[in-house]
Order: structure tokens, then sequence, then C-alpha cells
């Protein structure tokens, strides 16, 4: 069996963000996905495979591998691949970049969680953060929010900055730097944070009645962007009970805390979907932690794959 490899050259120009939030939200229309983590490590090299099965979709498998020897090589230190098989039979259909696959599904998370939550109207955005993943979720929001009229970005290193900057107003994005982030948040209908941070830098006490914040950053129980009086204010939303309730410290470490009770009862984007959660009014701080998970990158490869199959 000769299984076909689609990468970013195959949907380069063609595929959209509103086309993998639509993708998103119609897989969350379908049954609870079954999903499950494996992490296999020799030394400091590791392999984390990531599954889902969700009926009406099949099954995928992305693993990815962290070699940090691999830099002295001048090779890649991560590097990925994810498998779809096929709803009916299980058979295997396709094997895609995993890189591609992340990069679309972090940021349409995000974006759907927004879709739902933000509000319409809104004009201003705050990233935090100049890596690959606050430029796509810039170059997302504004594709989803074409109301937006300013696009700042925040980072400590203001070189990073001022080179995301550029390569976004090179697209024509309403994209600036600042460097007073406590202004820019305050004035923010939505803020969004992509950073490696294990210490808070969102403190809620700058953050305007009616924003719409995106903590997108933190992937590891110790790891924290929104500081405890954001968390206060706000209503809490999450992608994934079963992703970030345990396993993220935007959402573990104030509920072991307290600040957020253990039976709290938490909306995640199949709650959202379905209608049975929403922003309460427009004066409402919604705080939407994007955890990320297996059938979210499932939902986004069945994105992909239809647009190869429907041709150039």
């Amino acid at each position: 069996m000769s299984l076909p490899y689609v990468g970013p050259e195959d949907v380069a120009g063609r595929l959209t963000w509103s086309a993998v939030v639509d993708a998103l939200e119609a897989g969350h229309r379908l049954p609870r996905a079954r999903i499950g983590d494996t992490l296999l490590e020799r030394g400091g090299d590791a392999l984390l495979s990531r599954s889902a099965w969700i009926d009406g979709l099949g099954l995928g498998v992305k693993s990815a591998t962290v070699m940090p020897g691999n830099a002295a090589a001048g090779l890649p230190t991560v590097q990925a691949a994810m498998l779809v098989f096929s709803d009916a039979t299980a058979t295997p259909e396709a094997v895609l970049d995993g890189t591609m696959v992340t990069d679309w599904k972090t940021a349409a998370d995000s974006l759907l969680g927004a879709r739902l939550l933000a509000r319409p109207e809104s004009r201003r955005l705050v990233v935090i953060g100049a890596g690959r993943v606050a430029e796509t979720l810039a170059r997302g929001y504004a594709e989803l929010f074409p109301a937006l009229e300013e696009i700042a970005i925040c980072n400590r290193s203001p070189a990073r900055a001022q080179t995301l900057v550029a390569a976004l107003a090179a697209d024509g994005l309403p994209a600036r730097h600042e460097t007073d982030m406590a202004a820019a948040v305050a004035a923010a209908d939505i803020v969004s944070t992509a950073t490696m941070s294990r210490a808070p830098v969102l403190p809620g006490a700058w953050v305007g009645p009616g924003a719409h914040v995106d903590l997108v950053g933190g992937f590891t129980p110790e790891m924290r962007e929104a500081d405890d009086d954001l968390v206060r204010r706000a209503r809490l939303f999450v992608d994934c009970r079963e992703t970030a309730l345990d396993h993220v410290g935007d959402v573990l470490l104030p509920r072991l805390s307290g600040i957020v009770a253990a039976d709290a009862e938490i909306a995640d984007l199949y709650d959202l979907v379905a209608g049975g959660a929403a922003r309460r009014d427009p004066a409402e701080i919604t705080l939407f932690k994007n955890a990320g998970g297996a059938h979210l990158d499932l939902m986004t490869a069945r994105a992909i794959l239809a647009l190869r199959k429907s041709g150039p």
C-alpha cells in the first residue's frame, strides 16, 4: 500500500483559516472524541503520540519526536507526522506533515473559541509573543475578524516583535509594535498570549470590560500566562475538558488553589458549539484556554485532505 503524503505545498495559497475553523466547528457537532496520549523517553529525547477516534471522521495519530542533539547536525530538533485512518474500515488513508497540522490546528482552536465568545465587532487585537504561533494567530484573527483595525504585537524582544510586524504589514495587515503592554491590553477587544512563560505575563488588572482573552502558550501543569486576578474577574472556558482541566497550569493551578472551585462547571468547545454556553453580556470578560488535543488535529487533517481532494 502506497499512502499519499500531504505537505504545506499541497494546500499553499488555498487553505483558509475560515475553512479550518468551520471544520473544527463541524467536528464538535459529532459525538465527543475518544483521545489518548503516549510519551516515550530516552534520556533527553522523546516521542509523543496523540491519538483520536471520532465517529464520522475516523482515526488519527500524530507523532512528534524531540531530539535536541539534532541541532549539532543541522537537523530539526522537532519532527512530526500524522497518520489518518478511514471511519468505516480504519484503512490508512494518508500521512500528513505534522508541523503543518499543528500550525493550522493551534490557531484555529483559538479562533473557534473567539468566534463563539468574542464580540464580533472587535477592532483591537493584542498578541503577546512574536514566534511562529503568534504569527499564525495574528493572521487568523485578521481573517476571522475583518473589522480589526489594529494588531498590536508585544514581546520582550523588540527585535523579534518588529520582525513579525514587518512580515504582517507586508501582507497588508494593520500590525504595529507596542512597548506599553499594559496600555495596549487595556484598549484591546481581544488579547491572545503565545509565550513559553512559566509565570503569568497577563495581569487581570490590565484587561478591560468585555474583552476576550485567549491563552495559547502554556502546555504543562507548571506554565501560566494569566494571573489569579484575571481568573477571578473572567468567565473561564476551555477547548476540551479532558486535555485542559488537569494538565495545563492556567486551569489546573487556579483549581488547586481554590480560585476556581474543583467542581465548577467549565464549558468547552463541545458545549459552546451546541449552544449550551455563551457570552452572557457585552461587559463580561471571557477567558479561553487553548490546551489542544488529538481530536483537533484530526478535524484539521480532515479539512486539509478535503481541500487536497478537491483539486488545484
